[in-house]
């Protein structure tokens, strides 16, 4: 689909929106203060919200929409539903990823498209930070030893591998949430190394890291943590020979997308007790009751906690509410979606 759109009438003009989404997501996300905060500089469709592109209420309302607002369970912008809203010209996503209702029609229109993925970065590189430095200091192990011994152990007698203090954890992938991680690590005394083959050795530098091969990362590493996306060639990117590659003891965390672990040699490498693992993610997403990974001791596994939950979805939507704003008045989205960065988003 191809054509001209209309250009925004800029301060003053209130477009008229519509917001799409699952109704739980409407209900979990958009309380009556940002619904309020919404029809300040939108004329918002009533409710209630547009989970099904084909009805004739649907139907309706996207025939006057200029600005759709999106959340999970958007059904797919495709050519009908595009054809059925000639006057949308923009996307704004209160979530991260725009993979699942952002088509090529979308972009083949000119369609603007925003999302809170920024807003969302940041729980997930909090969470990583946190396992990071609780792994250094085998906190949940050396807890659980406590509670089941019930005595202190001698700190003076402490492994000298024990501790955060010039330990060196490697970034796979300078991803928004990768970078978000190595900004959040700059206080703390580490050496960081990343290996990212679209950053340069200059752009590595600035960042505060040293640029290294994806072999030197899980060799001299003592922490890999993983912010890679999910696309045909990162799928088991983190092979077996990489996992047996790691130091004694070092740790992997993942809170990207399983598949991009070979989890069968995960399995593998855990039950030999080489290395540790911090799973926020696994392949499938909601492992099975008989999975061989619940019953590593040595793996950590978290129900895909690290993204925003509870009051951290506030921020991505404060941050939709502040791309509307500035789409209203002309001023453009501070956090665009390009669609030649698209396949590299997670």
């Amino acid at each position: 689909m191809t054509g001209t759109l209309p250009v925004p009438a800029g301060a003053g003009h209130r477009p008229r929106a519509a917001l799409a989404m699952r109704a739980d997501t409407a209900t979990a996300l958009l309380g009556p203060d940002a619904l309020a905060a919404l029809s300040r500089v939108c004329e918002l469709a009533p409710l209630p919200v547009l989970d099904d592109f084909t009805t004739d209420r649907a139907r309706a309302v996207l025939a006057d929409t200029e600005l759709l607002i999106t959340g999970w369970g958007c059904p797919p912008l495709d050519d009908a539903v595009l054809a059925a809203a000639p006057r949308l010209r923009a996307v704004v996503h209160t979530a991260g990823s725009v993979r699942g209702h952002i088509t090529d029609a979308c972009w083949e229109r000119g369609i603007e498209v925003s999302s809170a993925a920024a807003a969302n970065a940041l729980p997930v590189a909090e969470y990583t930070v946190a396992m990071i430095l609780l792994s250094g200091k085998r906190a949940l192990e050396r807890a659980h030893t406590y509670r089941t011994e019930r005595r202190r152990d001698d700190s003076l007698t402490t492994s000298p591998a024990l501790g955060n203090y010039g330990r060196t954890v490697g970034i796979l992938s300078a991803s928004l949430i990768g970078r978000r991680v190595v900004e959040l690590l700059r206080p703390y005394d580490l050496r960081v190394l990343l290996h990212d083959p679209y950053v340069s050795e200059t752009e590595a530098k600035e960042l505060g890291v040293r640029s290294v091969t994806l072999p030197e990362l899980f060799a001299q590493s003592d922490l890999v943590s993983v912010h890679t996306p999910l696309l045909p060639a990162t799928r088991g990117l983190v092979s077996r020979e990489l996992l047996l590659s790691m130091r004694p003891d070092a740790v992997l965390v993942n809170t990207a997308r399983g598949a991009v672990v070979d989890q069968d040699a995960l399995v593998d490498v855990l039950r030999q007790h080489r290395i540790r693992a911090v799973l926020d993610v696994t392949d499938p997403d909601a492992l099975p009751a008989g999975h061989p990974l619940w019953d590593c001791e040595n793996a950590l596994i978290t129900p895909h906690l690290a993204g925003s939950q509870g009051n951290e979805w506030q921020r991505l939507v404060d941050l939709a509410i502040a791309e509307t704003e500035r789409w209203a008045a002309g001023d453009g989205f501070a956090h665009p979606v390009r669609r030649e960065r698209l396949a590299f988003l997670a």
